[in-house]
């Protein structure tokens, strides 16, 4: 038996302004609404809109069943700008057949920086979920899919069951992702993500000089079915954005998975399951020791596409080395309207935008950091002139 365990991870930064060294003291209006909603519109008509209708179709049809996580980024633009599409990814989880994970609300970097911004933004992304979908989650994703044995223990102590973790050969050696394993030395299974299968769709999908190309819903039908009698789960992970944005309408993305369904079915032993049940499921086969940080991002699977160089590093330390005063500000001036903007900026992105990479990697991070900034350099110099007001705003009121 081989269960199908679809997770998609759906997310929409607040891009920052080109926030110039002029503008230091002068406003307190660092994010660009205009260049949000113009994107997340986009994206919306592109992706979020036909791809929610056709997954409803699917799990009507199929009994497809999928996991996604919802940045809080995410949710609070579509609560603001797009109130039907949120109802029509309510309208999802109302089937049973959707799950959703929980992940810090900011999709931030904090678990790598700060054990208590992590656990507050996690809590805050949990009580959000409730909120809006009447859903309590059981299982963590962090961002990026960053893990560590460290990670894990914090995760655990939060009471989830199960986390996602990148099924890379770093920590998995000659073992297989089609298994589920356990966190080191504490009760956290393991669902790794198949980042071959994944990424044949992720990133190769489109890709006319690719040897699977064409790549049909037959074809990687039979790609999964091929782990029966190898292993009980195939983890297909991937950004939501994928359909219909990273891959548009035209190269057949939609038609594509709207046969995939059947196509998996007609294998009598695959099924579908979330993230949670494929857990509960399968017992884990082996302990994964993980000391060192791995995410799912670029070649290296490691962090470098957001601390790679020194313009991220130096920015990622300018942030962090603010959240204690930010913290005591909020609390002095019972305002959170500065702490609120603080917490923004440790969405992920802003440092992804940064990013020196070239070749293959760097490619990908220059099509997501065009859309706000023509180069690496011009987000770096946003981000530090926000950081210097909102240095200025603490100073001067002490």
């Amino acid at each position: 038996m081989v269960s199908v365990v679809f997770y998609f991870h759906a997310h929409q930064p607040i891009r920052l302004k080109k926030f110039r060294i002029f503008d230091v003291g002068k406003t307190d209006e660092y994010f660009d609404r205009e260049l949000n909603f113009r994107i997340l519109e986009r994206v919306v008509r592109k992706c979020y809109r036909p791809m929610n209708r056709l997954l409803l179709e699917l799990i009507k049809k199929y009994n497809l069943k999928v996991s996604f996580s919802i940045s809080g980024t995410l949710i609070e633009q579509l609560e603001s700008d797009f109130p039907d599409v949120l109802n029509s990814f309510a309208e999802l989880v109302d089937t049973g057949n959707v799950e959703l994970l929980a992940e810090t609300y900011y999709h931030s970097l904090t678990s790598l920086f700060s054990e208590e911004e992590f656990k507050f933004q996690v809590n805050k992304h949990v009580r959000k979920l409730k909120e809006v979908f009447n859903f309590v989650p059981t299982a963590f994703r962090n961002t990026e899919l960053i893990y560590s044995n460290y990670i894990a223990k914090l995760v655990s102590q939060m009471g989830f069951k199960v986390m996602l973790c990148e099924g890379t050969e770093k920590i998995l050696g000659w073992r297989s992702p089609t298994y589920i394993y356990k966190a080191k030395g504490v009760n956290l299974k393991l669902l790794l993500r198949h980042y071959k299968l994944s990424d044949d769709i992720a990133f190769r999908f489109s890709n006319p000089h690719w040897e699977g190309f064409p790549l049909t819903a037959e074809k990687y039908a039979s790609w999964i079915s091929a782990h029966n009698g190898n292993g009980y789960v195939v983890n297909i992970f991937m950004d939501y954005e994928t359909f219909g944005e990273h891959h548009w309408p035209e190269t057949g993305i939609f038609e594509f998975f709207r046969h995939l369904p059947a196509e998996i079915l007609k294998h009598p032993d695959n099924n579908f399951a979330t993230v949670s049940e494929a857990a509960r499921l399968y017992e884990a086969v082996d302990e994964l020791d993980v000391p060192n940080v791995i995410s799912w991002a670029d070649i290296e699977r490691d962090l470098s596409a957001w601390l790679g160089d020194s313009l991220q590093n130096q920015a990622a330390r300018a942030l962090y080395l603010l959240e204690k005063s930010i913290k005591q500000y909020s609390i002095q001036k019972k305002d959170e309207k500065l702490l609120e903007a603080w917490r923004k900026l440790t969405t992920a992105d802003h440092l992804y935008f940064m990013s020196l990479k070239y070749d293959a990697d760097g490619d990908i991070h220059k099509y997501f950091r065009d859309q706000a900034f023509p180069t690496p350099f011009d987000a770096f110099v946003a981000f530090m002139n926000v950081i210097q007001d909102m240095r200025l705003r603490i100073e001067g009121e002490n």
